[in-house]
Formats: C-alpha cells, sequence, structure tokens
C-alpha cells in the first residue's frame, strides 16, 4: 500500500511499526556510510540508483532484460567515475546509457529512458554533494534530515489535524496540513543547524524551505507516475515502506535541487569546479 492509500486500522498500526523498525535499522546504516565517504558512500548510492532504475522499468512497462543490463552498466560504470572525480566523463556514460535504453526498449522508450535519468541524476547528484571538499558530509546530513522531518512531520501533522487533501487525484490522504507541518519541520531543523553554527540564517532557512517544499513535490510526482500505471507499490524491498522509489522520492528530488543550487552558488563565488552545496 502505498503512502497516500488509506489503510484498515490494524495495518496501519502494522505499517508504521514495520516503518520505524525498517528506519531504525537503515537510517543509522546510511548515515554511517555518508561519513565515510569515498568509494563505500558511492557504491551504496549507485546500488541504489540501480534500484530506482529497475523499480522504474517495472512501473512503466515490465523489466526488458537487454534495458536492465544496459542501465546497470552505465550507471556502474558511472559511479567509478565519479568516485574519481572524474565528472565530465560520468555525464558522457550516462548520456550514452540513455540513448541506450531509449534505442533498446521496445515500448514506452520516453518513460524508459525518463527513468534512467531520473536514477542518474539521484546517484550523480548524492556524489557529487559529498564530495564536497568543504561540507560535504555536514551538506549532505542537512538534506537528508530536511527530508526526512518533511515527511515525518507531514505524516503526524495530517494524521492529527486532517483537513483539506492536498491533492486527492494523485496521492488521496495527503493534506495541506501535512504539507504545512513538514514544512514547518524542516525550518526547525534549519534553525538547529544555525544555531550550532553550521551555517548562517541567510542561506539555511531560504534553502530548507525550497527544499522540503521539492521534496513534497517529488512525493507527489512519484506518485503521479504510479497513478498513471496503476501501481500501488513501486517494490517491496523495504518493510513498510514500499520500494526504493517510494522511500525516496522526496530526497531524489532534494539532491538533485541542492545539487544545482550548489553548483550556482559555487561558480558565482568562484570556487573550484563550481561545487559549493555549503
Amino acid at each position: 500500500m502505498s503512502k497516500g492509500e488509506a489503510a484498515p486500522a490494524g495495518q496501519g498500526s502494522r505499517n508504521l511499526f514495520l516503518r520505524v523498525a525498517a528506519a531504525a535499522v537503515l537510517a543509522p546504516l546510511a548515515l554511517a556510510i555518508a561519513y565515510a565517504g569515498g568509494w563505500l558512500w558511492s557504491a551504496l548510492v549507485t546500488l541504489v540508483a540501480i534500484g530506482l532504475d529497475v523499480e522504474w522499468l517495472t512501473v512503466v512497462a515490465g523489466r526488458e532484460r537487454r534495458v536492465v543490463i544496459s542501465g546497470i552498466v552505465a550507471l556502474a560504470a558511472a559511479g567509478l567515475c565519479l568516485v574519481e572525480s572524474w565528472i565530465d566523463a560520468a555525464f558522457i556514460v550516462l548520456l550514452i546509457g540513455a540513448l541506450v535504453v531509449a534505442a533498446l526498449g521496445q515500448a514506452r522508450r520516453g518513460w524508459m529512458a525518463g527513468g534512467f535519468l531520473y536514477a542518474a541524476a539521484a546517484q550523480t547528484a548524492s556524489i557529487l554533494v559529498r564530495l564536497d571538499s568543504r561540507n560535504g558530509f555536514v551538506a549532505l546530513i542537512f538534506i537528508l534530515l530536511i527530508v526526512w522531518v518533511t515527511d515525518i512531520g507531514g505524516y503526524f501533522a495530517g494524521r492529527s489535524i486532517g483537513g483539506p487533501k492536498l491533492w486527492p487525484r494523485v496521492s488521496p490522504k495527503k493534506t495541506w496540513a501535512g504539507a504545512v507541518g513538514g514544512f514547518v519541520a524542516s525550518l526547525v531543523v534549519a534553525a538547529g543547524f544555525v544555531i550550532f553554527d553550521f551555517g548562517k540564517a541567510p542561506w539555511l532557512l531560504p534553502l530548507s524551505a525550497i527544499l522540503s517544499i521539492v521534496s513534497q513535490l517529488g512525493d507527489l510526482f512519484e506518485s503521479a507516475v504510479k497513478r498513471r500505471f496503476g501501481v500501488k507499490d513501486s517494490g517491496h524491498i523495504i518493510p513498510g515502506h514500499g520500494g526504493l522509489l517510494d522511500r525516496l522520492d522526496g530526497f531524489v528530488a532534494a539532491i538533485i535541487l541542492a545539487a544545482i543550487l550548489g553548483f550556482v552558488r559555487g561558480a558565482m563565488d568562484g570556487v573550484g569546479r563550481g561545487l559549493m552545496v555549503w
């Protein structure tokens, strides 16, 4: 059952327990690997990107072997390039991969190529943000926390307050109260980073607001894609959460935007290749 679907009371409680249990195991592991950085983080991100691509293909057209293999090879090669900071080479590999996926697809080629680019963008942004030599780990943690508290704040605010639906045709259970609750929670996280001197308020507060909104839009986008193809969950790999697409939709949108903003900000300040997320 997807995040936007209603559930019986007993099943809802069980799903909540599974979500908390899975998060208690996976979140510390992900944070430890993010802290280690280097090839460990790149390997994890690449594996997740491959999972995103496979799930997307399953949702939109089923798993076509040649397309799946092409996507795996391209994403793995790009991951190797990125961990060595061969950014231009990674972009070339991913562009070729998208063209090959589109050429090999038997049906819905545009959707297949789009899914590959979605996974590739998530992979590239996640690795580049961590590679930021100034504060890559802190920036990554900030983005993760913004996405997490937006999701958690939205969940509890939506359940406790209720009210008008946000976009009932796409996500029947999401409410405006939940959206505002998640947004406010993201500002609290940003304020905490400012208080502990991990960044400046004029930059972090607007950034947290933007990332919170974008993460919610990413969630709605993934829900719209599943609705388009009549699918409730993208997969069942994470207990209580569904598939990787179900769990990481908000993060994918937020990390991509953060990488773009960091590149633009770094370019304006004349820092290195332009990559400065913090």
